[in-house]
């Protein structure tokens, strides 16, 4: 249950994406104290696997606060994009030159 992926993710809406985030973080915290008591795991992976489905909810949720749109591939095959409401995104900054 801890592995979603992107494309799912960014499918849900923002409701949605907060109810799955926390409740990974409530997984977390179980596995973690768990751990902490001295007891096992099930599985030995799932502790990474909620991190990295924590880190990705809270990648698309940033990006759609200031309005980066990213692809999302269709189960037809075809693409469309996610409208992310919020301001633009900054302009990119040339690095200084050296002398």
């Amino acid at each position: 249950m801890a592995i979603i992926k992107k494309s799912k993710i960014r499918e849900m809406q923002d409701a949605e994406m907060q109810s799955k985030l926390f409740e990974f973080q409530k997984e977390l915290n179980s596995e973690r104290g768990m751990i902490a008591t001295g007891g096992r795991t099930s599985n030995s992976g799932k502790i990474k696997q909620l991190k990295r489905s924590i880190a990705r909810i809270l990648t698309i949720l940033h990006e759609r606060k200031i309005g980066i749109v990213r692809k999302v591939k269709a189960a037809v095959g075809s693409t469309k994009a996610v409208v992310a409401t919020g301001a633009k995104p900054a302009a990119p900054v040339a690095p200084e030159k050296k002398n």
